[in-house]
């Protein structure tokens, strides 16, 4: 389904797919931006994730969302022909400490996925489902050394064909700036909001990721 509607979205004009997305909680997306004129956008693989980029034209604010190129050659050239025609700004995931500063500087949105495994080098075990699973560090630590507010923002389709993105209050952030337990602690806040979208509609995320391939060493002595 969500390879169809993409398809629909390339041949049709984007006021069409628009007109079919609603937005709740831009209230919470508006404060943030008033107060500090940036934001993380925490989202996961759930509904029809690939709208967020188009829905962002539903608010008055730039959207930057970091990407990590598809393994299909003809998929990743659909997708970013997609993702570009949102009017969204695109930053590779290697190397993207560097762009997604300088758009933060800019007062830009950055959206990142953060529902997949990590390497462990990349992550830190946090609960998820009742099982350690290696989330991604990097949301945490740019939110704690740049003090950037972390709003989780979700998709999901509806009954009637139509799409919800619902923007939820921003994460509190850990008073510490970097130490390693406060980028466990807003990593695993991070992942309670994901799993918190999930239960509500969990038919429509996409599961299909190993998610808990990466163990903790002591569960690999065991």
């Amino acid at each position: 389904m969500t390879l169809i509607e993409l398809t629909r979205l390339l041949a049709r004009p984007l006021e069409a797919t628009l007109q079919r997305i609603r937005v709740e909680g831009v209230e919470h997306l508006e404060t943030v931006m008033a107060a500090h004129g940036r934001a993380l956008l925490l989202t996961a693989h759930l509904g029809n994730w690939e709208l967020l980029a188009l829905s962002h034209r539903l608010t008055t604010f730039d959207l930057s969302i970091v990407v990590r190129p598809l393994d299909a050659p003809w998929l990743d050239a659909m997708a970013e022909r997609l993702r570009r025609r949102t009017g969204v700004e695109l930053i590779d995931k290697r190397g993207a400490l560097r762009p997604v500063l300088e758009a933060l500087r800019r007062g830009r949105m950055i959206g990142i996925l953060m529902d997949q495994n990590a390497a462990r080098r990349e992550g830190v075990f946090v609960d998820f489902f009742g099982r350690p699973a290696s989330t991604s560090r990097s949301i945490a630590l740019l939110a704690l050394r740049t003090r950037t507010p972390v709003v989780p923002v979700f998709a999901r389709r509806d009954a009637d064909g139509g799409h919800t993105v619902r923007v939820h209050p921003p994460l509190p952030l850990p008073g510490t700036n970097g130490s390693e337990e406060a980028i466990v602690e807003l990593t695993a806040r991070c992942t309670t909001a994901i799993e918190r979208a999930i239960r509500e509609a969990p038919e429509q995320w996409l599961w299909s990721h190993d998610r808990w391939r990466t163990r903790p060493p002591e569960e690999g002595r065991a």
